[in-house]
């Protein structure tokens, strides 16, 4: 559990392999899901278990070894415990919500009707977050688009939660609900604002959070072109060589191709949280 100075890629391997079995452990998540076969979370509890112990281990070992945020070990190795924590407290959770494994007496949980309906094929409401970012469950429309144009029977109905008469009941059931709450107070905007907050408070919040999000990723080509111009430019040689940092990620060490492909990163997941706005 050392920390050793050294630049060469192989080191850094194991963070990279440890983000595709994230997004591995996600996918197997999504069969659970499909498969309605809950015993198989338990070995999904012990991986994402014994990941975060590990990696919270090595990321305390960097901290005792006085590595910092601008070490690019270190900021791999935070991520990763951040994000097998979130994965494991999503896991028990929904173990302890849906009664899953541990318990003799699961909760029934009864699919939504929209899903019930076999002339429902628009399933973004429904599917996981992954599918959600990449439009996986989109598949069958591009496969039927190859062979022939798409038509209104080929899309199918629009699920009831997505329906303008839904959200507009919704909307007056918070506005109804407000007047009978303040009945002395005068109908304005002011009611109208409290009624929309009411009734799409969250998604409005988390859309907004969503935006925010992507248009701060959307720094990140520029400050990388920024590092590189003052590395490469000026001559910084203030770097250390023998340790692979986050300022040489920008300026020497991985040169373009890796400055590229995190562009390309950070551009995908931006493009993801725009994606999550359209259907908050």
């Amino acid at each position: 559990m050392g920390f050793s100075e050294s630049r060469h890629l192989h080191l850094y391997m194991p963070a990279g392999m440890a983000f595709l079995a994230a997004i591995t452990s996600v996918v197997y998540y999504h069969n659970i899901e499909t498969s309605n076969f809950p015993k198989l979370l338990i070995a999904l509890l012990f991986y994402w278990t014994l990941a975060f112990i590990t990696k919270t281990i090595k990321f305390v070992k960097f901290c005792d070894n006085g590595v910092g945020f601008s070490q690019l070990r270190f900021c791999l190795t935070g991520l990763l415990v951040v994000l097998y924590g979130m994965l494991l407290a999503v896991e028990i959770n929904v173990i302890r919500v849906r009664r899953y494994v541990f318990f003799k007496t699961p909760k029934e949980v009864k699919p939504p009707e929209d899903l019930q309906d076999l002339g429902v094929r628009f399933l973004q409401p429904f599917v996981n977050l992954l599918s959600k970012g990449t439009y996986w469950w989109m598949n069958t429309f591009i496969k039927t688009a190859h062979k022939k144009p798409i038509d209104l029977k080929t899309i199918g109905k629009l699920p009831i939660a997505m329906r303008a008469l839904t959200n507009y009941i919704r909307l007056n059931e918070a506005f109804e609900a407000q007047k009978n709450k303040r009945p002395s107070s005068p109908q304005g905007s002011g009611s109208i604002w409290r009624a929309l907050c009411c009734a799409f408070g969250r998604p409005l919040l988390l859309s907004s959070t969503f935006r925010i999000l992507a248009d701060l990723l959307g720094f990140a080509g520029p400050l990388c072109i920024s590092g590189i111009v003052h590395n490469v430019g000026k001559g910084n040689n203030t770097i250390r060589p023998q340790v692979l940092s986050v300022l040489a990620l920008a300026g020497k060490g991985l040169t373009f191709p890796t400055v590229a492909h995190v562009v390309l990163c950070f551009a995908l997941v931006a493009r993801t949280f725009i994606a999550f706005i359209l259907y908050q």
